[in-house]
């Protein structure tokens, strides 16, 4: 079979042609960019945290009435309470372990700092390989087991080494344990520990003690997410968070628990059981649910388009059929077979699929250039586009179907009546 017939009936129905080719081009730009986002958005929620997720919850209260932490007797004061918190927490049956901390990964609230290699240049510079932004987590020395954190080199805190001071102080800590991402990205040459960094512009070094493998910052840290720096301090405020491990299948109880344990501990206090205390699945969810509303939008604009496209293409080879039931009367009349009026059909919407996906490329990779130039999306890769037109084919293939083996069942005899 030859495209020269082929051609010669579609000029006899341009209007069409160009509808279903123009179709199928905004569907291929449309959705290729949009299977990219939802690519991404899936990969995003899926990262792996660094954390042991499973039976980790965070709490997070206030007290209220104590001392200001901008005194040494209230920081003292501040640091008891928290020492107090932490005690009963770790004496409740099902809590494995606990550790005070300022946040979590993909929690909302995070501290961002720079860090340098070299004194006085720790203000981050995005030309200089020497700096970098990083997320802090003050934690004291259980925070490596109830995060469940793995250590690739060097050592973890020890509990003298663990420092208490008012939230607002601005010191300088001795040591600290960094990210595997931030210590390839400051030393790539060699190993981390026993380097030295510093933070914020300071003049005072930091030594390195130790790197973990992986340590998400919060889910809006997106340009360095994997720069963290862990520091051995309990942080005096009048507001505390506690990084909770329950034991293994015990984490609802312990949620359950832990206001009435800490009521004990002290009543002046607030404590909202829904937003006080959180499991890390939760915190995850809540992190990322615009991506995930993201992905099922674009999910649902695929669908819709895609949708469109096929009724489309069935509804106008339908419409061709019936204005050409003469002419396939004629030809099944001629000795042509079942499948071949079927293969007609079939080759005649993949020329017009393949005029559309030329124009739908040329319209994915503008259409993704806008997404890069305006929202920072990332470049779409070749292999997406070379699927979504494989896809976009093989739609139109099955939407023809129908109406192609309903022309391939018109008799010979439909050649003898008036059309």
């Amino acid at each position: 079979m030859t495209l020269h017939p082929i051609l010669a009936a579609l000029r006899k129905h341009k209007s069409g042609v160009v509808l279903i080719a123009l179709q199928i081009a905004l569907t291929l730009a449309i959705v290729c960019n949009a299977l990219f986002i939802i690519g991404q958005r899936i990969h995003n929620i899926n990262q792996p945290t660094g954390l042991v997720e499973e039976d980790l919850f965070l709490v997070s209260q206030q007290w209220v009435g104590t001392p200001g932490s901008d005194t040494a007797a209230g920081a003292e004061r501040l640091d008891a309470m928290q020492k107090e918190d932490l005690a009963a927490l770790r004496s409740m049956p099902d809590v494995a372990s606990v550790a005070p901390t300022t946040s979590l990964p993909l929690y909302s609230s995070s501290r961002v700092g720079s860090v340098g290699i070299n004194p006085g240049n720790g203000e981050y510079d995005s030309t200089s390989k020497g700096t970098a932004l990083a997320s802090y987590f003050f934690m004291d020395e259980q925070a490596l087991t109830t995060l469940g954190l793995k250590l690739v080199s060097g050592r973890f805190f020890h509990a003298d080494e663990v420092q208490h001071y008012s939230g607002g102080e601005q010191r300088t800590p001795d040591l600290i344990v960094i990210t595997k991402a931030m210590a390839e990205k400051l030393f790539p040459d060699k190993d981390a520990v026993g380097q030295v960094l510093y933070l914020d512009g300071a003049a005072a070094p930091t030594r390195v003690i130790g790197v973990v493998e992986r340590l998400q910052g919060a889910v809006w840290a997106k340009t360095f997410a994997w720069n963290g720096v862990l520091v051995p301090a309990r942080l005096n405020s009048t507001y505390s968070r506690y990084a909770v491990r329950a034991r293994p299948g015990r984490r609802d109880a312990a949620m359950k628990a832990v206001p009435s344990v800490l009521y004990g501990v002290n009543p002046m206090r607030v404590l909202d059981d829904e937003e006080s205390v959180k499991s890390f699945e939760r915190i995850r969810n809540d992190a990322y649910q615009s991506d995930m509303g993201m992905a099922i939008l674009m999910g649902v604009v695929s669908v819709i388009l895609i949708g469109v496209t096929a009724t489309g293409i069935v509804g106008l080879t339908s419409f061709w059929v019936g204005q050409r039931r003469k002419q396939i009367g004629v030809r099944r009349a001629l000795g042509a077979r079942k499948v071949d009026i079927l293969h007609y059909f079939q080759l005649e919407n993949l020329t017009i699929a393949c005029g559309g996906a030329i124009i739908g490329i040329l319209l994915a990779l503008g259409l993704n250039f806008w997404l890069m130039r305006n929202f920072g999306m990332d470049r779409i890769p070749v292999p997406w586009v070379i699927v979504g037109v494989a896809a976009v084919l093989l739609l139109g293939q099955f939407a023809v179907f129908v109406p192609a083996r309903r022309a391939s069942n018109v008799p010979p005899v439909a050649a003898t009546r008036s059309v």
